[in-house]
C-alpha cells in the first residue's frame, strides 16, 4: 500500500491514518478530534479554491484546512 497525505485524497476515498507530523499544539488538537494512527476515515468533499476538506471519522464530520490535512499521512483502504 502506498502512503500519501490526507490532502491528496479525492472525495469518496477511504483511508487509514498512518501518522501525524505536526507541531505539538496541532497534534493534540487533531487527536482530540479523533485523528489517531490506525483510525479509518473518509474524505467527503473538498471545497474549491483551496478551501477546507470535510473528513468523516466514524459518525463525526470534521472540517480541516488543507495545510493541516497535508500533515496527516494515510494509506488508502
Amino acid at each position: 500500500m502506498s502512503s500519501l497525505t490526507l490532502a491528496h485524497l479525492q472525495p469518496g476515498d477511504a483511508a487509514t491514518i498512518v501518522s501525524i507530523q505536526a507541531e505539538e499544539a496541532l497534534h493534540q488538537r487533531l487527536q482530540a478530534l479523533g485523528f489517531r494512527s490506525g483510525k479509518h476515515l473518509e474524505l467527503i468533499r473538498k471545497a474549491s479554491f483551496s478551501g477546507p476538506l470535510q473528513v468523516r471519522i466514524g459518525t463525526t464530520d470534521i472540517l480541516l484546512r488543507r495545510n493541516e490535512a497535508a500533515k496527516i499521512t494515510v494509506c488508502r483502504a
